[in-house]
């Protein structure tokens, strides 16, 4: 059996051009409109309510992570989404998030099988395939009965007219900013994490008291040094939250983490509420793939939400016997409040 420790890929917030975000360059991304993947069979606007107040979700981001070995799989996004309504939030409850997957062969409708140049291309236009709403880049089947521009809902149409549309409705120019509802854009760039000693030493300190309290010599880490102590004192009130912390505090500003078949990196000791089902559609296991960290708050200046971590698990197998989107399994958990 291989000791090479297994490779984690962060994700970083980078503002850049509208441009290098659209869905033909098969981006990574946070906020803004989704960057849709297969062009075809969209979740509808009822796919995409929240569980507990029935609103329409945001988008939050999305990773293409392509299945290299697979040719079904050789185009692949996640792309996930939250209710905006902060009292949808409770703690390690996963009612107000959503995760779709998209796959597409290289061969396809809507791609060409050549990479995609790094340029813009101001012909490129999703409404070749698909009717958007003009609010949040979600399927659309309402439209303004004056100038028929597009609208998943009632409640994302008078957003709009009045975020600006009441006065550009029926002109030829629009110009509308980019609505409130929605989460700043960024690119999300992806490195691969390095090894982290603090991380190690916070795990050896844990291990070490484990192993003295075992043998009920406790007394014996008087020797130790003051910095040694304070990771002992660390681990005895909570080591899972200690290892999370030194782990990525050499890399504090990671909004995701991409370890496909790995292990999530927890928030917090207590057990996690909600086991992971199979897959609905093969009924296939499901695996760790991604998780979204806090940092992800902090780059979007969010106030009204929260989340420890949320944690996503996917069809180990990518089933792509059913076109259209999948649904996948999000799991969140909160910072210990003991």
């Amino acid at each position: 059996m291989s000791n090479v420790p297994p490779t984690v890929d962060l994700g970083f917030a980078v503002e850049c051009d509208a441009w290098k975000l659209e869905s033909r360059l098969f981006p990574s991304k946070i906020g803004g409109k989704p960057a849709w993947l297969d062009l075809a069979n969209l979740p509808n606007s009822t796919d995409l309510q929240c569980n507990l107040c029935h609103r329409q979700m945001i988008f939050l981001c999305q990773i293409y992570a392509p299945f290299e070995e697979d040719e079904n799989n050789f185009h692949r996004t996640l792309f996930v989404f939250i209710c905006r309504n902060s009292e949808c939030s409770v703690r390690d409850t996963n009612n107000n998030l959503k995760v779709y997957r998209s796959n597409l062969p290289r061969v396809n409708t809507f791609y060409s099988e050549e990479p995609p140049l790094e340029e813009p291309d101001f012909t490129f236009s999703l409404s070749k395939w698909i009717r958007l709403c003009q609010l949040c880049g979600c399927v659309a089947d309402k439209s303004c009965s004056k100038c028929k521009v597009a609208y998943c809902c009632r409640e994302h149409q008078v957003i709009h007219w009045k975020q600006g549309h009441k006065n550009q409705c029926g002109s030829e120019v629009s110009n509308t900013p980019q609505s409130t509802v929605l989460f700043k854009e960024y690119e999300l760039v992806i490195e691969t994490e390095a090894d982290n000693p603090k991380e190690k030493e916070a795990t050896e300190a844990w291990k070490e008291y484990q192993q003295l309290e075992s043998e009920g010599n406790l007394g014996s880490m008087a020797h130790i040094s003051e910095t040694e102590l304070q990771a002992h004192s660390y681990a005895m009130e909570d080591r899972t939250f200690l290892q999370f912390r030194k782990r990525t505090e050499m890399d504090p500003d990671q909004v995701i983490r991409y370890e496909r078949g790995g292990k999530p990196l927890w928030i917090a000791d207590k057990p996690v509420s909600l086991s992971v089902p199979n897959c609905e559609l093969c009924n296939g296991p499901r695996q760790f793939e991604v998780q979204i960290m806090p940092q992800m708050l902090s780059v979007l200046g969010e106030n009204d939400l929260d989340w420890g971590t949320l944690v996503i698990y996917t069809c180990i197998s990518s089933c792509t016997d059913r076109p259209g989107y999948k649904r996948e399994f999000v799991l969140r958990q909160d910072v210990s409040n003991e």
